[in-house]
């Protein structure tokens, strides 16, 4: 299959591309480097052995992006496109919503001009907004209480993608709603490069280990869980690589969604301790006012993926640190080191 990755020079998007590469697939990325690297491509191509094509164009320009991709084929789309940081969408709505949405409607009126009728989308976890249950199956609300413009742009290209299916049943569709991606390749080739201050956690505790920051900001110690530290699923970026593939690899008629997360929550207190086992650095913090937008506890129940996809993670967050500190270690400066 020829796969269009949109936004896959990112993070997720360079990991997902090596894997299909590796299984078998074609990879055309397309990018507009607002905030990622080709210098990540090139590392894709280095550990594939194989050239991958790569169309520079912004998604969001409908004749830009028209052009960029015109006489180049594919059979399938991954979207990956967009921003992704929830406290900066509080601070930038009108930017998340016009970037996020309007990238979606373009990428879906050029897949129907083509009769390109496969699609993945990346989702959330936001779209559930403050649950009051965990872990989370699909089957529970979403899009009520969301606390931020993020998770909003997910939650109504979701929509926008089922209505569009309703228009064009020849559209197969899969939403995957991911929870908090860690890691990196275990080569330590490629990881998450995050411009500026890292706006994730395990980045951040990264570059504190690294001695590129002084300390990390635990937001908020004051939640509803066992250390008083906010409570998240983290998925190693490769089973999450791995799950993207799963899921094109069986998509049908219609459109399903799906979790993937590894149903396993860890505190922020844990993942600190757990990268300072992995890298054998100290990682100082301190307590900062909770950030506007976040909850307490997010944890995914994965098992509709795991029956329906045949996929489930397969890595532990201790493999996650020690793959995340393996990148950062050798790349302090990310990838324009």
């Amino acid at each position: 299959m020829r796969v269009l990755l949109t936004g896959g020079a990112g993070y997720i998007g360079s990991h997902t591309a090596l894997v299909l590469v590796e299984r078998g697939h074609e990879v055309v990325v397309l990018d507009d480097f607002s905030n990622s690297s080709p210098e990540a491509v090139r590392r894709v191509e280095q550990l594939a052995g194989r050239e991958i094509p790569v169309i520079q164009a912004d998604l969001a320009d409908r004749a830009a992006a028209a052009a960029a991709l015109d006489g180049v084929d594919f059979d399938a789309v991954i979207h990956f496109a967009g921003l992704k940081a929830v406290g900066e969408s509080v601070a930038q709505p009108t930017r998340y919503y016009r970037v996020n949405i309007d990238s979606t409607l373009v990428l879906l009126d050029l897949m129907r001009e083509r009769g390109v009728e496969k699609l993945v989308f990346s989702s959330s976890a936001t779209v559930y907004g403050d649950p009051d249950v965990a872990p989370i199956d699909e089957s529970h609300r979403a899009g009520v209480g969301l606390t931020n413009p993020y998770g909003w742009s997910k939650f109504m290209n979701e929509q926008i993608i089922r209505d569009t299916h309703r228009a064009w049943p020849e559209l197969g569709a899969v939403l995957l709603r991911y929870f908090n991606p860690v890691g990196a390749h275990p080569s330590g080739r490629i990881g998450e490069d995050p411009s500026g201050i890292p706006n994730n956690l395990m980045p951040f505790i990264a570059q504190v280990a690294v001695g590129k920051r002084k300390r990390l900001s635990v937001f908020g110690d004051g939640y509803p869980t066992p250390d008083g530290t906010g409570v998240r699923d983290y998925i190693h970026v490769m089973d999450l690589a791995e799950g993207h593939v799963a899921a094109l690899e069986r998509i049908g008629a219609g459109v399903e969604t799906y979790n993937l997360g590894s149903g396993v929550g860890s505190s922020v207190l844990e993942v600190v301790r757990a990268f300072e086992q992995a890298s054998g650095r100290p990682v100082p913090y301190e307590v900062a006012p909770p950030r506007p937008g976040d909850v307490a506890e997010v944890v995914a129940d994965p098992r509709r993926a795991n029956e329906r996809l045949g996929w489930s993670t397969t890595r532990s967050l201790a493999e996650a640190c020690r793959d995340a500190w393996a990148w950062q270690s050798a790349n302090p400066g990310g990838y324009g080191a």
